[in-house]
């Protein structure tokens, strides 16, 4: 869903990763570990993961916290959650890679690729929509998460057990106006990225996720990377929201056997992903160091455009948010929030280090009364690129 982190702030095999162990970057295990637990006393969070990916590839991870508060499940290193946006950097990395193979290009009209659909002319900015507009959110297009429609239609049909029809989502958005002309402007957009879901699986001819475990899953062995597509997802963190959610959601976002009480298969190509604070932060660590795909990619990654005129030094390239002027100089990533769970990936590429956390709530985030994840990010920054030197 909608990357607050994003609106607001503005095929090599892995072999030689491991676990640091406590003797590795002089304790680093241990302060990672320290850091998550002052962070969980001062702000009352359920729990929260944490990894960072270190120059040579080696990750450190920790836990703090519960996982499930009812039951008093501890949070774990291994402890997936829903991890929200992050997942369009898989769905970016897929795109480059049907580039790579001259299935697509990202000047590619939109209408090439899905012009024979019944709503595709209804489309606002139909005929002028490249693939590479879709990419950066510079198509023009709402986001249909933020219209009064997905409301109703999340009452109607995300918590029901009926397939998802994402042509139905993009529908929510047919008839509107053009927020700009494609390529004069910039705008969050999930529809974009449900539209290049249908686009990756008309050229591939399999669904997206399968392309996503087939190209990265899998021969990145990020084991704990799954597509999150039905409401019972293995070892899952239970998500907790405030009382006055957008959705109306109960606080406690599952049953009491784990069972969603919605369907996070309403995310689609938006995200769609269920993973680890560690796989994220590898993923991290092989996209941003170039190692993500045997082909080189990192030249159209970061192709950026402005997100704003009044916002200098950052732009959005393909799935990813640049930050070309920071104290911790360039800055790569994205972040994600779905109902219940907040993430955060950060790639410093002048230090060589990605650190990322999940924390299985959004209370104080949608609202901004709390400066937990700008204050977490920060910590965590300076320990990883303390580490690093």
């Amino acid at each position: 869903m909608r990357s607050i982190f994003i609106a607001a702030s503005i095929v090599a095999i892995v072999s030689t990763v491991t676990q640091a162990t406590a003797q590795d970057y002089f304790g680093l295990d241990a302060r990672l570990e320290a850091t998550l637990a002052d962070f969980h006393a001062r702000y009352n969070f359920p729990g929260a993961t944490a990894a960072i990916a270190l120059p040579d590839g080696t990750v450190v991870t920790a836990a703090t916290g519960l996982a499930d508060l009812e039951n008093n499940l501890t949070m774990t290193p291994e402890t997936p959650m829903l991890a929200a946006s992050i997942g369009k950097t898989f769905v970016a990395a897929t795109v480059l890679a049907l580039e790579s193979e001259g299935r697509l290009a990202r000047t590619d009209l939109l209408a090439a690729h899905l012009g024979d659909r019944h709503w595709f002319a209804s489309l606002p900015n139909a005929r002028t929509i490249t693939i590479g507009h879709l990419l950066q959110h510079s198509a023009g297009l709402p986001d249909h998460i933020q219209l009064p429609e997905f409301k109703f239609w999340w009452s109607r049909m995300a918590t029901s057990d009926v397939m998802v029809d994402y042509e139905e989502l993009v529908g929510l958005v047919t008839g509107k106006a053009p927020l700009f002309e494609a390529g004069t402007g910039w705008s969050y957009s999930d529809t974009g990225y449900l539209l290049l879901g249908l686009v990756i699986e008309k050229v591939s001819g399999a669904p997206w996720t399968d392309n996503v475990r087939e190209r990265f899953l899998g021969p990145l062995k990020l084991s704990g990377t799954l597509p999150s597509d039905r409401r019972i997802l293995p070892g899952l963190a239970v998500g907790y929201v405030a009382p006055d959610n957008p959705f109306s959601l109960p606080e406690r976002t599952a049953d009491a056997g784990g069972l969603l009480l919605w369907d996070p298969a309403v995310e689609g190509a938006g995200g769609g992903l269920a993973s680890t604070s560690h796989d994220l932060a590898l993923w991290g660590h092989l996209l941003f160091g170039g190692e993500a795909m045997a082909v080189p990619y990192l030249d159209r990654l970061l192709e950026g455009v402005p997100v704003s005129p009044e916002v200098s030094g950052v732009l959005y390239g393909a799935g990813v948010a640049i930050y070309s002027d920071t104290p911790r100089g360039v800055v790569y990533g994205h972040g994600g929030w779905i109902p219940g769970y907040v993430s955060s990936l950060r790639h410093y590429a002048d230090h060589g280090v990605t650190v990322v956390f999940q924390i299985n709530t959004d209370r104080g985030f949608l609202d901004n009364s709390s400066d937990l994840v700008p204050a977490l990010e920060a910590a965590l920054a300076d320990l990883a690129i303390e580490a690093a030197q």
